[in-house]
């Protein structure tokens, strides 16, 4: 199972961001309890949950680096 592309986070929708960057939060969270309940039958989905957060949040930042780049250039 490859990692997810960054691509596929950029053409996201910003609510559509929002709501996958909560969804990927709480799948962390499930992969987390069922490592501590000795349920985790897939490790490696630890790796890509995390790398899919990690591109969610930084396509979020620039984004609104990029709004706040344009409210300066407005002013």
């Amino acid at each position: 199972m490859p990692l997810p592309k960054i691509s596929e986070a950029r053409e996201l929708s910003d609510e559509k961001l929002a709501e996958e960057i909560l969804a990927v939060k709480k799948e962390l969270f499930q992969l987390r309890l069922q490592k501590a309940t000795r349920q985790l039958e897939k490790p490696h989905l630890f790796r890509h949950a995390r790398h899919r957060l990690a591109q969610l949040l930084t396509v979020e930042s620039e984004r609104k680096r990029a709004a706040n780049q344009a409210a300066k250039e407005q002013e």
